[in-house]
């Protein structure tokens, strides 16, 4: 079936706003997705009908917000195929749910336990753990990279063992746009003992995920990646470990009782949601992944793909250019970062954006440890949606040879 970006793309009110300069070419998707009309619109109309606390009111306003509020838990649980919406944490966004179980999943751990993470990894599934490192003695290693951007996971059965807890990893990087092949790694952490944590944040906004299919035990994203608000995110994780691990914050909604003797904590997933939580956001949020669960991905992906492979094309032409990760289209998505001799990226992106009103990321893209192996401060990244078209990729393609020619001359 074939997809039509411009009946996608209508549906997003950020492309008909007035722009001052040239007409806007949004390919910064990997950062920050656009919202559609009908999220923003269930956002809006949560609050203007059902604002109220949840969980624990009585009164109408508070019953329909805590029915909201739970039936976007229901949508996250669907979109994931998690077995119960129990194992639905919903929190600040991936940084938050992964700073959650390096907390609660890594008091469990002791000194000498290893994590296994990737060099790939973005810094929001590094630093907590290096966080952790320092609270418990725990020990990081680090699978490599392949020259073309991939996990090196023929490393794996030398750096996994007895003492390893946790393989904690991207689903798709956010530099090289690659897909990890998870069953090697949940294959691999099985035969120890150990647990798999994927940092879902790039492959979510890409079409439903089975966590029970992956065979994976925890899947972290952020909202406003997979087209919903700020704010929100989600931490699936298996029963049996989210009821063994300790909560991550204290305060209200997430306890039994209390007294200063000592307190109890509510069932899961209420024991890791201290406070008020982010519910107009859920509420977005859930729309969202309903409406992208019905979506024809198949077909989208065709697109995303055929335009990703007219940016590798166009950017191989560029003089001096050097593209980090797989050069085909074989298992990624339609992320592609590159350096350009002699330039540096925020120079690069600020003059495309200028001229030819072309959206793209400039820097190291939180993700240091990868640029240093590759011996670069940061790439230029180009990330794709559903509503990008052949226009945006002339539009890149156009303003990155102006732009060298003119940072060049």
């Amino acid at each position: 079936m074939s997809f039509d970006p411009a009946s996608f793309r209508a549906q997003f009110p950020i492309f008909a706003a007035p722009t001052p300069g040239p007409a806007l070419h949004y390919l910064d998707s990997g950062a920050s997705a656009q919202t559609p009309r009908h999220v923003i619109e269930a956002f809006a109309h949560h609050d203007a009908t059902a604002r109220a606390n949840v969980k624990r009111g009585v009164h109408r306003l508070a019953e329909a917000a805590t029915e909201a509020y739970e039936t976007a838990r229901l949508a996250a649980a669907r979109y994931l195929n998690a077995p119960s919406p129990r194992e639905i944490v919903f929190t600040g966004g991936t940084t938050g749910a992964i700073n959650l179980v390096a907390s609660s999943f890594g008091a469990l751990m002791a000194k000498g336990d290893e994590v296994l993470l990737s060099v790939l990894e973005h810094h929001s599934n590094i630093v907590p753990w290096q966080l952790l490192q320092a609270r418990r003695g725990i020990v990081l290693k680090v699978i490599p990279a392949t020259v073309d951007g991939r996990l090196d996971l023929d490393r794996l059965d030398g750096l996994v063992g007895p003492r390893t807890r946790l393989v904690a990893v991207t689903h798709c990087s956010n530099v090289t746009g690659a897909l990890t092949d998870l069953g090697r790694v949940v294959a691999a952490a099985a035969a120890v003992g150990a647990k798999v944590l994927v940092d879902g944040a790039q492959r979510a906004p890409h079409g439903p995920v089975d966590v029970q299919a992956l065979g994976v035990d925890f899947y972290a994203f952020s909202g406003h990646k997979a087209f919903g608000p700020n704010g929100i995110g989600v931490l699936w994780g298996r029963a049996p470990l989210l009821d063994a691990m300790p909560p991550f914050m204290g305060g209200g909604e997430m306890i039994s009782h209390v007294s200063f003797a000592g307190s109890s904590w509510a069932p899961i997933p209420n024991k890791f949601e201290a406070g008020t939580p982010p519910i107009a956001p859920a509420v977005g949020l859930g729309t969202a992944l309903d409406w992208l669960a019905g979506l024809d991905w198949s077909a989208i992906l065709a697109h995303e793909l055929r335009l990703t492979g007219r940016i590798l094309d166009g950017v191989a032409r560029l003089p001096g250019s050097r593209i980090l990760g797989p050069a085909g289209l074989q298992q990624r998505l339609g992320v592609v970062s590159f350096a350009l001799d002699g330039l540096h990226p925020h120079d690069v992106c600020q003059l495309v954006d200028a001229t030819h009103g072309v959206a793209l990321r400039g820097g190291h893209h939180c993700a240091q440890p990868l640029m240093e192996s590759c011996g670069l401060v940061g790439t230029v990244r180009a990330s794709l949606a559903p509503y990008n078209d052949d226009g945006d990729i002339d539009a890149l393609l156009d303003g990155l040879a102006a732009a060298v020619r003119q940072l060049r001359a």
